[in-house]
């Protein structure tokens, strides 16, 4: 009869939904003590552990005479001293309805890498505010990544309300504030007045505020509806691991990530894009007809097709994006700051693949949600980014579906997690597909018998420097005397190619990044055709300039930095620009109203309000025939 009790007991349990939630806030809100009491007043805590904590009360607690619930979740000795939360702590407790996962994630500003780890797999957050000190810096932060991270569900604790005197004014000018926070006014949010100390409202309502007639915090944790949040219906299933114990079988393991499959069902693999069926759904249990998100399967084909581990396994008529190009949100966790056009490592899914940060489109005040300009991204600071891999992958967005549409940066040198992203969207220029489909095609004439062709080795001369610093008359004259020499270039100028090439981009910073994107790829092309190519840019940012020589070869990249001074550049004003940037007709012009970026290390520096243009222009040609890229 106890083995048949026990088994039923298991039945019901395992019946059971899951949820897992997060608890965060600002430094001190009460998280540990909220999570403590929950699992003291829900008597989930063993004689033993209660006895523990109560002896380990008299030497690291901070509640007085009363047990400090909190030691039940920091048990960190570093934790303990200074009564903080340092790492992400994960606890378990059911109820007759739910199991629940709590992780409790601490409050201070450098771990909130911390928190972004606890709150990427959570269903629910629960987001406390010390009702003494009000809504924080922190509060909002945790709420912005909340918000990034996809959590629909949050409930808001306004803790130690015993501290105002249970005041109702209090709690509702928090819960007003709170509402108008994204993250918490755009979510599924509930504002709850508790004391995690005395246990009102958490588990219990308690005698401290009878002015409040709403759930609890275990009731809302009870009864919220999560059903509703499987993201995407379409079958997503990235391979972790290629099974191949001998010659007869070979399978494709990995947890079905969204989507269901069945045996006999079309699949796509990509990004190779080939076809097959499924052959057999196995399991450690045995042989399934069908299986569901969440499940570890491994998956037999009819054919013998190339997959290998981080592919996608899809549906052939609902297939993910591929491509290399995609925005996404980027909330940055190392000391050392990103720096756009440094190569990274980015894994998604289960795939390793080197690429850069080509540019940030914004950073994101998380006091106000507000979005601005920025060269780099420092320490939990979170932006809207660019990021160009150097191979074809399968992603999908963030907001359609978790597992492929987040990924983590990598430091290359470290092989530290330097970074989370939640995908934005497929950033392919003017909406092109980067198909899997499309190869580079080799042609018949050689790099190399154009090079000997041309009795040359062909190069980028980047000319940049500021409106009016003398790039296009330098850049032309240089082209002549290559000409007269009986050497084979072209001049890309700025003002040229925004005419035709480029005529759709306006002059904001993602439209400077993404019109030197284009020039790079142009002249890289101009340059295996064995030319020399002569561009002439004002190119403000290092990043895009940087960009451009990853693109192509060592040497082959040679910034001529025109470092003519401003003062100079605004006095000589050739097209009166400068005149209309200084009445504010025209926005965002460099020097101005727009940065400009000097090189740092340029092959070659010139300044034309000392140098006379044949001088500077003996100084490109001098530096060509000194590094070999000119032949008699």
């Amino acid at each position: 009869m106890a083995a048949e009790d026990l088994a039923d007991f298991l039945r019901r349990h395992e019946a059971k939904e899951l949820l897992r939630f997060i608890t965060c806030g600002s430094v001190d809100d009460g998280k540990s003590t909220l999570i403590g009491r929950l699992l003291h007043d829900t008597q989930q805590i063993l004689e033993d552990q209660l006895a523990a904590v109560t002896s380990d009360s008299r030497k690291w607690g901070t509640t007085g005479e009363a047990v400090d619930l909190a030691l039940l979740v920091d048990g960190l000795q570093a934790e303990r001293e200074q009564g903080i939360t340092i790492d992400v702590a994960y606890r378990y407790f059911d109820t007759a309805r739910r199991k629940f996962i709590i992780a409790d994630c601490p409050g201070h500003e450098q771990y909130t890498r911390n928190m972004a780890t606890g709150a990427s797999t959570a269903d629910l957050a629960v987001i406390l505010v010390d009702a003494a000190r009000g809504v924080q810096v922190q509060t909002r932060r945790h709420a912005c990544i909340v918000a990034l991270l996809g959590i629909r569900h949050v409930i808001v604790a306004v803790n130690k309300m015993d501290l105002v005197g249970y005041d109702e004014a209090v709690f509702e000018r928090i819960r007003s504030e709170c509402l108008g926070i994204r993250g918490i006014g755009d979510a599924d949010a509930r504002v709850v007045p508790v004391s995690a100390l005395r246990g009102d409202n958490v588990v219990t309502g308690g005698d401290g505020m009878p002015w409040y007639r709403g759930p609890t915090i275990i009731e809302l944790l009870d009864s919220v509806d999560v059903s509703h949040d499987q993201q995407l219906a379409d079958l997503r299933l990235p391979v972790q691991y290629v099974n191949r114990p001998d010659a007869s079988f070979r399978g494709f393991a990995g947890t079905l990530a969204a989507g269901e499959i069945a045996v006999g069902d079309p699949i796509l693999a990509v990004p190779s894009r080939r076809l097959s069926r499924v052959r057999e759904i196995l399991t450690f249990d045995g042989n399934l007809p069908r299986a569901a998100p969440g499940m570890a399967i491994t998956v037999t084909l009819e054919d013998e097709i190339d997959i290998s581990r981080g592919d996608l396994l899809a549906h052939p008529d609902r297939a993910p994006s591929v491509g290399r190009v995609f925005d996404a949100h980027l909330i940055w966790m190392s000391d050392a700051p990103l720096l756009p056009g440094k190569q990274y490592e980015f894994k998604l899914s289960h795939r390793y693949l080197r690429g850069t940060v080509e540019s940030i489109h914004h950073r994101i005040d998380v006091n106000d949600q507000s979005e601005h300009l920025a060269s780099e991204l420092r320490l939990n600071e979170v932006g809207l980014c660019r990021i160009v891999l150097t191979e074809q992958t399968a992603f999908d967005t963030y907001a359609s579906c978790r597992a492929t549409g987040a990924f983590i940066v990598v430091d290359r040198l470290s092989h530290a997690t330097a970074g989370a992203g939640m995908i934005l969207r497929n950033a392919a220029p003017h909406g092109a597909h980067h198909d899997v489909s499309v190869f580079w095609q080799p042609t018949r004439v050689s790099h190399e018998q154009r090079i000997n062709q041309k009795a040359q080795h062909p190069c980028i001369l980047w000319f940049t420097g500021l409106s009016g610093a003398g790039k296009s008359t330098i850049a032309n004259a240089v082209e002549q005397a290559l000409y007269l020499r009986g050497h084979h270039s072209y001049l890309l100028d700025g003002d040229n190619i925004r005419h035709g090439l480029n005529r759709d981009l306006d002059f904001s910073d993602a439209g400077r990044v993404e019109n030197i994107r284009r020039i790079g790829e142009v002249a890289k092309l101009f340059l295996d055709a064995g030319l020399i190519v002569l561009t002439a840019f004002i190119s403000p940012f290092r990043s895009d300039r940087r960009l451009v020589r990853d693109l192509v070869g060592s040497g082959e990249f040679v910034e001529v930095f025109v470092s003519t001074p401003l003062d100079e550049c605004e006095r000589r004003d050739p097209k009166g620009l400068y005149v209309k940037a200084r009445e504010g007709t025209i926005r965002n012009f460099t020097g101005i109203s727009s940065p400009y970026e000097a090189p740092e290390a340029p092959e070659i520096e010139i300044d034309s309000s000392k140098l006379s243009v044949a001088e500077c222009v003996d100084r490109v040609i001098r530096y060509l025939e000194a590094n070999g890229r000119l032949r008699n």
